[in-house]
C-alpha cells in the first residue's frame, strides 16, 4: 500500500510540474532539462570505460555539503568517473559546468523504468546521496545492480513518515543504504529506533567545506581600512524584518560600524535598508575610499562577497528567521562571531541549534531583546566566540571519516 501511494506522489509530481512549467521558469527548466537525458547518457557513457561513483544531490546546498567528498574522491582516487546530478534547476544550473565532475545531469524522475535505465545505462560502482534524498527506486536499482549506496551528512526528525507507526514501507527504503553517516547522535538514536543499525555520527560534512573556505580567505583591504578602529557587525542575508533589529542598537550605539549584505539586492530592498538604518550608510559599489564616504554602514549590494566579509566582524546577525527561514550560520561561527537572528524560523538549522546550545549563537524577538542581550554585562562577545570556534572545529572531519570507511572497499575495486 505504501508503495503505491509512493507511486502516485510521483506521478503526480510529474504532471503537476509539466503543467507548472507553463506558467514557471524554474519548473520549466525542471521539465526540458530531463529531455533526451537517456540518449545523452547512452552517448556519453559509452566510452567511459573507468569505475564511475555518483553523487546526487537535491540543490545548491546539498552540493555544497557533498562537495569535500567530490573534492577529496578525485583527489585519492583519479581514476573513477565523477557523476554528479541534480534533483532541482536550482542546483543544476549554478554547477551544471563544475569542473570537478566528469559528467553532471538531472536525476530523472524516479519511477521503476527511469531508475532501472539511468542505472543499467552508468553503471555506478559507488554512489551517494546528500543529507534527504531517498528516491526507492532508484535506490532498489542500485542495490540490485550490486553497487555499494551511502547516505551523508543524513539528517532525520521523529515526526518523518521514517518514524510513523504507518511509515513501513519508507523504512524500507532506507534499507537500500548499505551505510547511513548522519550528522549527530540524536538522529542515530531515530534511526536505530526503527532497527537500522549500519549508521555512524560523522557530522557535516559542509563544515569542512566551509572550514575550508574560512582558512583560504583573503583579506581586501577596503573592508580591513573600515574594521580597524571600531567594531563591526556584518548583517547577512538580511531582510526588513532583521534590519529592524539591528538598526536601533547601530543608531543607539555609535562606536559600532556595519557590514550589511542584504539577501535582495534589488533597488526597492536596498533603498528600505538605507531608510531603515538611519545613519550614514554608503553602498559599495559607490564607495572610492573609506576614509572619504565617512560612513557607519557599508552596504553589500552584488552577491557573493559574503563569506568572505566576517573575517571583519565582532558579531553577526544572520537574515532569514522571521520569514522563511534562517539563512547560513555556519560560515559566521567558522570565523567566531557570536551569532543572532530572529526567534521563529530557525528549528530545521541543526547547526543554528548546536550554536544555541553552545552559547555561541542567540535567537532574539525584537529590536529591544538585541539591544538587551548586547547591553548585558553577562554576555561577553570574546566567550562566544570561542565557543563558537570550539564548536566548529568539534565538528570538522567528517569527509575523512566517510573516505576512510569507503577505502577497504574501493581498495577491492582495483
Amino acid at each position: 500500500m505504501g508503495e503505491f501511494f509512493y507511486r502516485l506522489g510521483i506521478s503526480f509530481l510529474g504532471i503537476g510540474v509539466k503543467l507548472h512549467a507553463l506558467i514557471n521558469a524554474k519548473s520549466k527548466k525542471f521539465v526540458e532539462g530531463r529531455k533526451d537525458l537517456f540518449p545523452q547518457l547512452e552517448e556519453r557513457f559509452k566510452s567511459v570505460d573507468q569505475p564511475v561513483v555518483w553523487f546526487h544531490c537535491a540543490s545548491l546546498g546539498e552540493f555544497e555539503q557533498g562537495r569535500p567528498l567530490i573534492e577529496a574522491f578525485k583527489k585519492e582516487h583519479p581514476d573513477f568517473f565523477i557523476l554528479l546530478t541534480f534533483f532541482s534547476p536550482s542546483g543544476y544550473e549554478v554547477r551544471k559546468k563544475y569542473e570537478l565532475a566528469d559528467y553532471i545531469c538531472y536525476m530523472p524522475v524516479d519511477t521503476p523504468q527511469n531508475a532501472e535505465q539511468f542505472v543499467k545505462i552508468t553503471q555506478p560502482k559507488l554512489a551517494f546521496f546528500v543529507k534527504y534524498e531517498f528516491w526507492h527506486y532508484h535506490l532498489k536499482a542500485l542495490s540490485q545492480a550490486d553497487c555499494w549506496v551511502y547516505s551523508v551528512s543524513a539528517i532525520f526528525r521523529s515526526n518523518q513518515r521514517f518514524f510513523k507507526f504507518y511509515g513501513g514501507f519508507y523504512r524500507k527504503i532506507l534499507k537500500h543504504f548499505d551505510h547511513i553517516f548522519v550528522q549527530n547522535k540524536t538522529v542515530a538514536a531515530l534511526l536505530k529506533g526503527i532497527n537500522i543499525h549500519n549508521v555512524t555520527v560523522s557530522g557535516d560534512t559542509r563544515f569542512d567545506r566551509v572550514k575550508s573556505i574560512t582558512d583560504s580567505v583573503k583579506p581586501q583591504e577596503m573592508f580591513a581600512e573600515f574594521s580597524q578602529d571600531q567594531p563591526v557587525l556584518i548583517g547577512g542575508s538580511t531582510w526588513e524584518q532583521d534590519i529592524k533589529v539591528i538598526a536601533p542598537f547601530l543608531q543607539q550605539n555609535p562606536e559600532w560600524t556595519a557590514i550589511i549584505a542584504p539577501h535582495d539586492i534589488s533597488e526597492a530592498n536596498l533603498k528600505l535598508h538605507e531608510e531603515v538604518l538611519k545613519i550614514p550608510t554608503s553602498r559599495f559599489s559607490e564607495i572610492k575610499s573609506v576614509a572619504k564616504a565617512k560612513t557607519r554602514v557599508i552596504l553589500i549590494d552584488n552577491i557573493g562577497m559574503l563569506s568572505s566579509l566576517y573575517q571583519y566582524g565582532k558579531i553577526a546577525f544572520i537574515g532569514g528567521a522571521f520569514g522563511d527561514g534562517l539563512h547560513n550560520t555556519l560560515e559566521a561561527a567558522c570565523f567566531g562571531l557570536p551569532v543572532f537572528f530572529g526567534n521563529k524560523n530557525y528549528v530545521k538549522f541543526q547547526e543554528a541549534m548546536d550554536l544555541l546550545d553552545a552559547k555561541a549563537a542567540f535567537k532574539v524577538s525584537n529590536a529591544q531583546e538585541f539591544l538587551s542581550i548586547m547591553n548585558s554585562e553577562t554576555f561577553k562577545i570574546e566567550e562566544s566566540s570561542e565557543k563558537a570556534l570550539a564548536y566548529v572545529n568539534q565538528n570538522i572531519g567528517a569527509t575523512r571519516q566517510i573516505m576512510n570507511h569507503v577505502a577497504p572497499i574501493i581498495q577491492k575495486m582495483k
